[in-house]
């Protein structure tokens, strides 16, 4: 594992943070992310209250936009571990392979999964009048640039560091 940088986080962990926030920011009507283990713990999170003040004083500046899940990014990560449990199970029992996508559309929101190399998935909650195919290429991409590097001495460091900020 890489040393750790000034702020308490492996560079690996602020690069991630960094990318989930800039998801986040350039994304229109995205409201919040969450990166959640193959396990249902929560990675990493768009939500500023969540994250701990070493994470959030590297990475890019979190955004926490109106109308996310009641609660916080920890009900959002609920959700896509729920969702993600569901999905695999559905694919197993119609052989269909892995799962790749799920994407719940509702009256006033959207959620998108993503599936990420190691197991864990990318979980969106956006605006229900969003532009699906941006929120879906915004998403492969940070799972593109991700997914290599979410190795499990990461993944475990990153659980540490939500773990010391909830």
């Amino acid at each position: 594992m890489t040393a750790t940088g000034t702020f308490g986080l492996s560079s690996e962990a602020r690069n991630l943070q960094w990318l989930l926030g800039n998801l986040v920011e350039e994304v229109p009507g995205v409201h919040s992310v969450a990166v959640v283990s193959s396990d249902g713990l929560l990675l990493l999170s768009s939500d500023p209250d969540i994250q701990n003040s070493a994470t959030v004083a590297a990475a890019a500046p979190a955004v926490r936009r109106p109308g996310g899940p009641r609660g916080s990014t920890a009900d959002l990560a609920t959700i896509v571990s729920g969702i993600g449990s569901l999905t695999i199970g559905a694919a197993r029992l119609m052989d269909g392979g892995g799962v790749k996508q799920t994407m719940v559309a509702m009256d006033e929101g959207s959620v998108f999964v993503m599936s990420i190399s190691d197991g864990s998935l990318l979980g969106v909650h956006a605006e229900p009048d969003c532009d699906m195919s941006v929120v879906a290429y915004h998403m492969a991409l940070f799972v593109g640039r991700a997914g290599h590097v979410l190795t499990p001495e990461l993944r475990s460091e990153l659980a540490k560091s939500m773990e010391g900020a909830q």
